[in-house]
């Protein structure tokens, strides 16, 4: 009997590495739990030989993201700027401009407001911890709001929970880990069916308190 091909989870992230999008899984190949969790999280496909040449689907509608950032964030956002550019996205920066001294509460809420009133698909808040701006972001009506500190969390945010902005700790976490973090954000779509119950809830404590703010 042929020995048949294993696709583990160490060669999604290789290929991750790698800068590829995609592996090519021969005919009949086992490919395990963790390898499919890590192609979730990375957006690696797994394609059969006969697709391998095919490009994956060109998203549709705006690609156009919200960032905004405190003092202590502005540096990170710099930085992060032309990586979202480099994806594909339109970047509409709402400030803070300098590394004077600012308060997180009023860009946080400018970068909720973006894409509560559809102005932007997603945002991305960025201060010292990630954790007031997430604060402020959850008051605005139809913000959910998550603070990711991996990949893991990240793809999570946004598949299980349909999480529409991104805050980040410039004082917690490297550039390179908020690329990857902010790479598998926008990358991941929210998936549905069993979750979508979940998040309707969410969305129905914001429609009952709605009226009382």
């Amino acid at each position: 009997m042929a020995k048949r091909t294993v696709i583990s989870e160490q060669k999604v992230r290789d290929a991750h590495r790698a800068g590829e999008s995609f592996i090519v899984v021969p005919e009949r190949a086992i490919i395990t739990s963790l390898a499919r969790d890590a192609s979730r999280a990375l957006g690696v496909e797994f394609r059969t030989a006969g697709q391998a040449d095919t490009p994956p689907p060109k998203p549709t509608g705006p690609r156009k993201v919200a960032i905004g950032s405190d003092h202590g964030g502005f540096a990170l956002k710099a930085e992060l700027t032309p990586f979202l550019e480099s994806l594909g996205w339109a970047v509409h920066d709402v400030g803070t401009h300098s590394e004077e001294s600012c308060d997180y509460p009023d860009f946080a809420y400018a970068t909720a407001r973006m894409v509560a009133d559809g102005r932007a698909r997603l945002g991305i808040m960025i201060d010292g911890a990630g954790l007031g701006s997430a604060m402020v972001c959850n008051k605005v009506y139809r913000i959910r709001a998550a603070s990711p500190y991996n990949e893991f969390t990240a793809w999570n945010a946004r598949a299980h929970n349909d999480a529409n902005v991104l805050t980040l700790g410039s004082r917690t976490l490297g550039i390179e880990v908020c690329k990857s973090i902010v790479r598998v954000f926008l990358e991941t779509d929210f998936e549905g069916g069993r979750h979508a119950k979940r998040v309707g809830k969410i969305s129905d404590v914001d429609e009952a308190y709605r009226g009382k703010q």
